[in-house]
């Protein structure tokens, strides 16, 4: 697993520029395989002490994961998703609230919106940048809860 810093400076300014110099190291090496599922981001966003919010409850850290979704809406894919950097990516861009017993409950209707968005932009991009997207894209949909047929998916591709 590697660790990519986001530092506050970085999110106030919604400079990608960390996220955009790997992604090009990546696609130039044609590394884009050997890279699924290995990066976690380290948000550097100092709260107040007094400050009761979640990371994902402040606007600006979720302004800059839009942009980053918007830019490369293929990224959860490098994710380490066991170290749950997925659902976290999810919890940044999908509406949710936390319950002390249940943990993160997303909004139902936003995270499948989310999650077929995501089946759709894998779906296409995944390919021309060399990677069978189908078992991936069925992978991302159990983490969340979806269970998608292969006959769909199939359409897509």
């Amino acid at each position: 697993m590697a660790d990519i810093r986001i530092p506050q400076k970085d999110i106030l300014a919604l400079n990608l520029e960390p996220i955009q110099t790997l992604v090009q190291s990546i696609l130039v090496e044609e590394q884009l395989a050997d890279s699924e599922q290995k990066y976690r981001l380290l948000i550097d966003f100092p709260l107040d002490e007094n400050d009761p919010r979640e990371l994902s409850e402040i606007p600006e850290i979720r302004l800059w994961f839009v942009r980053l979704d918007a830019l490369f809406p293929w990224f959860l894919f490098l994710l380490d998703w066991k170290a749950g950097e997925l659902a976290r990516y999810t919890a940044m861009l999908v509406p949710h609230q936390f319950h002390r017993t249940e943990g993160i409950q997303f909004n139902p209707e936003a995270l499948e919106i989310f999650v077929m968005s995501k089946v759709f932009a894998l779906s296409n991009s995944l390919p021309q940048l060399g990677i069978q997207p189908q078992s991936r894209v069925k992978a991302i949909a159990q983490m969340l809860g979806y269970e998608l047929d292969d006959s769909f998916l199939n359409t897509l591709i």
